[in-house]
């Protein structure tokens, strides 16, 4: 008898057959089409991404230049694009976009299909390109990077034969998809201005280049195809926000365009997520006369965007010296402590976890208590079967010494949204009544601070069973 049979017999004489089989796990739902690429999820779990809006405009005094102003005007002595992700890098962001070219058609690169760009400037000797500056250091600093490509170009002369103008638009696009390494979002303004001549965009064919050149990017446009715009340039995200719409529904067309994007669609059969785009300043290019917002404004705008299912687009212009205004660095910085003050901090960690059922039981890989672990990978989901009950899963065991004033739900978004109402409970007390969708995540700010021993959170309808990634009690000491 060889010495591995003999320890086989061993084994099975200490512990049975059953030392040799295999555990066998309940699989995962099926996911509630549609679901987002590999691309958007990253995108969507970055929170918080940044504009820089900068170029003629910046020297101008202006927000929308008329194409006719000389390049001679741009000359930023102090540029520094090293201290650009510095400033990004104090709000915590992980993505900057760069107006590579706005309405006003000059290019902040040296492009070969126009003059009106950085080659006929003052400007590092006309031998400078903004852009290339912008990647390097982006790179450098390992916030990944994105580029701003105003389709309406009011100095281009082909700007209104359609076959001219996209030839024109094709090949600028081709020149920044194509010399400066990854890009991680490509941002097409929907902008053209009253009165303007008619122009037909080429859109399918400029999707199609920007996936040809850069397989993982994520293109923005009024209705996608990888995310939208939120409906305004407040960072106020709607209340009820779907991740999907219907990108051939007529809606997009139609009178109803705004309040159906900024909604979404339950039954969408797209995942196109929000974005909402705000600027730190008033305008989107630097004023002298104007001043950033503070701190607790880019909090408030937190809860509004990052927390009702979308993303957060911070726009922060550089002055005309070339440099993002110490004073917007200083905001971003506390703007970036306090939300780190807030939800560094999970009351209900050490808390107990249970469900109004586990799918494959309480050792299986579905328990609720998945919704503490912090990663987003793992979720708690019920039995499909449910009955009339509902579902629900309940924190217990917490300190109600402890106050908190914020609820965070999370959706597990890779399988799907799927929350179309819930309630919060506290100690059997309503604190959150019509809550409506979760997403990537949801931030309910309560009245007040409350200490607690139990935490319900109560879905009341679902598209299929819920699958909840993590549920959060924070203290925000700034609203009280």
């Amino acid at each position: 008898m060889t010495v591995t049979l003999l320890f086989f017999l061993i084994l099975i004489h200490a512990f049975g057959p059953s030392a040799f089989s295999l555990s066998i796990h309940k699989t995962p739902p099926l996911p509630a089409s549609p679901v987002p690429t590999a691309a958007q999820l990253k995108w969507q779990r970055r929170e918080i991404t940044m504009f820089m809006h900068f170029g003629i405009n910046t020297f101008t005094n202006s927000e929308w230049g008329t194409g006719h102003e000389s390049p001679t005007l741009f000359n930023p002595p102090h540029l520094n694009a090293s201290q650009w992700f510095s400033a990004a890098k104090a709000a915590g962001v992980s993505l900057v976009i760069l107006t590579a070219k706005h309405h006003d058609g000059f290019c902040l690169w040296p492009s070969r299909y126009t003059d009106h760009s950085v080659v006929n400037s003052p400007w590092r000797d006309g031998k400078g390109d903004v852009v290339r500056e912008f990647v390097d250091a982006g790179r450098a600093n390992g916030i990944d990077v994105g580029i701003y490509l105003s389709p309406w170009d009011r100095h281009e002369k082909t700007y209104g034969l359609e076959v001219q103008y996209n030839e024109y638009y094709m090949g600028q696009l081709h020149e920044l998809l194509s010399l400066y390494g990854p890009i991680s979002e490509i941002w097409f303004d929907g902008a053209k201005g009253n009165n303007t001549v008619n122009m037909t965009y080429h859109f399918p064919d400029w999707f199609a280049m920007a996936k040809q050149l850069q397989g993982s990017i994520n293109i923005f446009s009024n209705d996608g195809p990888d995310m939208r715009w939120g409906g305004n340039e407040i960072g106020v995200a709607n209340e009820t926000s779907w991740s999907m719409i219907n990108r051939t529904s007529p809606l997009l067309t139609g009178p109803s365009l705004w309040s159906y994007t900024s909604t979404g669609d339950p039954k969408g059969t797209d995942w196109v997520p929000p974005e909402l785009d705000v600027s730190i300043r008033q305008g989107w290019f630097w004023h002298e006369s104007q001043h950033p917002k503070s701190a607790m404004q880019l909090l408030d705008i937190y809860y509004t965007t990052v927390g009702r299912n979308g993303v957060l687009l911070l726009n922060v212009p550089p002055n005309s010296t070339g440099l993002v205004s110490d004073t917007d660095i200083d905001n971003l910085k506390k703007f970036r402590q306090a939300v780190d003050k807030i939800f560094g901090k999970n009351i209900a960690s050490g808390s107990n976890a249970t469900a109004s059922s586990e799918r494959g039981g309480k050792y299986d890989n579905f328990t609720a208590k998945n919704v503490l672990d912090g990663n987003p990978e793992t979720y708690w989901t019920p039995e499909e079967d449910q009955g009339t009950g509902g579902y629900w899963i309940e924190l217990q065991g917490l300190n109600p010494t402890e106050k908190f004033n914020v609820v965070r739900i999370e959706e597990a978004i890779q399988l799907g949204q799927r929350i179309r109402r819930h309630e919060v409970f506290v100690d059997g007390r309503a604190v959150v009544k019509n809550g409506t969708t979760v997403g990537n995540k949801r931030l309910h700010r309560l009245g007040r601070a409350v200490g607690a021993r139990t935490v319900r959170i109560r879905v009341l309808d679902s598209r299929g069973p819920p699958l909840l990634s993590e549920v959060g009690l924070h203290f925000d000491p700034f609203k009280m």
